[in-house]
């Protein structure tokens, strides 16, 4: 008997490997893209006991729309994965057409307005963001410019709480890690 389920997940991790095939970590040890992907569905996945298919597989295709809009949009997300999973995605999507600082803020603004699914993959994503510049950060970055990411990342994450602790418990220790 298949688990349509485990398959779903199965055809987004792929689909998010081609997709970011030819992207890098910003980071000192420019790992491939898809070690993001998989950390935060990972973390969305233990956030959820395992038991929200729906929200793995936006965790694994939440940068597509985001990296890849010239070859992939919400359409093809809605026809392959269902409107659910296009809509999560879409809701943690920034607009690439405004400029980064517009971005930032706009995370900020937005973030007490996800739903309960985006606002669990928002911390997800800011999570292992926060530890990959704890273990590789990017060589160019300064220590103020970590500072700065931590504590925007802190900013989107505050209007994200109060849908899952034990999220929010990791993003927590994380951000307390930091020693700059």
């Amino acid at each position: 008997m298949k688990d349509e389920k485990v398959l779903q997940i199965v055809y987004a991790l792929d689909f998010a490997a081609c997709a970011h095939s030819t992207q890098r970590r910003k980071g000192g040890k420019r790992e491939p893209y898809i070690n993001h992907l998989t950390e935060v569905a990972r973390l969305s996945a233990e956030a959820t006991g395992g038991s929200d298919a729906t929200l793995i597989i936006a965790a694994l295709l939440h940068d597509v729309l985001e990296d890849q809009s010239m070859h992939v949009t919400y359409e093809i997300l809605a026809e392959k994965f269902g409107t659910e999973v296009a809509d999560i995605v879409q809701e943690v999507t920034d607009d690439r057409s405004l400029p980064k600082a517009e971005r930032k803020r706009m995370q900020v603004v937005h973030a007490p307005h996800l739903s309960r699914r985006a606002k669990i993959l928002k911390i997800a994503d800011k999570s292992a963001n926060l530890e990959s510049i704890l273990k590789t950060p990017p060589l160019d970055w300064s220590l103020t410019r970590k500072r700065d990411y931590f504590n925007w990342a802190a900013e989107v994450v505050a209007g994200c709480r109060g849908e899952n602790p034990w999220i929010e418990g990791v993003f927590d220790e994380r951000f307390k890690r930091a020693s700059f």
